[in-house]
């Protein structure tokens, strides 16, 4: 069963081809990183426009590159939120121009789901249930992953994500867009116990997460060295400002892991891809006798591998959606509460 994948939720375009759910045969992204880092950040007009000139060209290669037409692919799947509105639309419609000129089934999928889904790429074994923490730009969650299709929520961020904390946090200190790698890069040079900063905690939500508070701190203590006249050291303040971050999911998600977990801990989304995040749960769940899994770093950014994943095990589930899909910018997780 052939599944094509499209994503265009934010400044990735990106299709895949994916066979039986699990064997990845092709992988396109076209980012536009070089495009935003410009201007110090994602801007909306400008990602819809750019996804509207390489949609087409991302398609045919993922295509030529899995050694298949179009004509062979059983289903589509898209993103269709939550996201950048106008990038969104573009993905979703022409996956729908798609599905109805080849009168082939079409299947809308959530991102996060998405991103959970990129776990089983790489991990054959790897079946529900199990405990996934998902961290990205928009969303810090811990859920239980009941089925391929059923979800619980176990804890989630009250305000910033994690990944939004990390791009302010770099701006603060001079280090531009995109910020996760930046301060993953320059925070190998730090020491990240130089500075003190908040490890917040959620009265009666022990499972909760709060980043706004963390990103103030760093903030503050920005303002009062420019004050004081106090040379900064950024590598100190970015080691610093990652550590609490990485202490505080590190808390939450092992808790969760020992109460919810089944022994096992996935981790997913764009912060995943951090490569002290990734040593630290590492040794955590080692220590813990928890089996870990987490995707490669081109399978925790955004992309349409992962969507087209989660659209085979919604399409095999009977879902489908109509020709009158639309793009949901704010899409908010319909999982059950834990």
């Amino acid at each position: 069963m052939l599944m094509l994948g499209i994503e265009s939720s934010c400044d990735e375009t990106a299709a895949a081809v994916v066979k039986c759910g699990r064997e990845v045969l092709s992988n396109i992204i076209s980012s536009q990183v070089d495009i935003h880092t410009l201007y110090g950040g994602v801007v909306p007009e400008i990602a819809s426009r750019k996804h509207i000139e390489r949609i087409n060209y991302v398609i045919e290669e993922a295509l030529s590159a899995a050694n298949v037409t179009l004509s062979e692919i059983d289903a589509i799947s898209v993103t269709y939120g939550p996201g950048l509105a106008g990038a969104l639309l573009v993905g979703v419609n022409v996956a729908k121009a798609i599905a109805y000129a080849l009168k082939k089934p079409l299947v809308g999928v959530h991102h996060i789901k998405g991103h959970i889904a990129a776990n089983y790429i790489e991990h054959d074994s790897l079946e529900p249930p199990f405990l996934c923490l998902v961290v990205s730009g928009g969303h810090t969650h811990l859920v239980h992953v009941d089925g391929y299709n059923k979800f619980r929520i176990i804890g989630y961020t009250h305000d910033d994500a994690a990944g939004e904390a990390f791009d302010k946090v770099a701006r603060a200190i001079g280090l531009g867009y995109p910020g996760g790698p930046k301060i993953d890069n320059l925070a190998k040079e730090g020491n990240p116990y130089a500075i003190e900063f908040p490890r917040a905690k959620i009265d009666g939500r022990e499972f909760d997460f709060s980043f706004s508070g963390l990103k103030s701190a760093v903030l503050n203590y920005l303002n009062s060295c420019e004050m004081k006249h106090i040379e900064i050291n950024k590598a100190d303040v970015a080691a610093s400002f990652q550590q609490a971050v990485i202490d505080v999911l590190l808390d939450r998600a092992l808790r969760a892991a020992k109460k919810y977990g089944d022994g096992r801990m996935a981790v997913a989304g764009g912060v995943a891809a951090n490569s002290a995040l990734r040593a630290a749960i590492q040794q955590s769940c080692s220590k813990n006798g928890i089996e870990l899994y987490y995707p490669s770093p081109v399978y925790c950014t955004d992309n349409a591998a992962m969507i087209a994943v989660q659209g085979y095990y919604m399409y095999i589930a009977g879902e489908r959606s109509g020709l009158d899909l639309n793009a949901v910018p704010n899409l908010k997780l319909d999982f059950a509460n834990g």
